[in-house]
């Protein structure tokens, strides 16, 4: 398998959505709607989740 092919297929991208569904649970984020994001806009999400900050928690009752 060429690799240069793999990452213009779209490899490049899902794993980069991967990352980002990581690093939005770290953030208190929806994994799968940062996922589904980055699948849509890539690297512009990583950008969002790295400079927005963590959401607060919400406290049950």
């Amino acid at each position: 398998m060429d690799v240069n092919g793999w990452l213009a297929g779209g490899g490049g991208w899902f794993t980069l959505a991967l990352v980002n569904a990581g690093l939005a649970e770290q953030k208190n984020r929806t994994r799968l709607g940062w996922f589904l994001g980055s699948l849509l806009i890539g690297p512009i999400a990583t950008f969002l989740i790295v400079v927005m900050a963590p959401a607060e928690r919400v406290q049950p009752g």
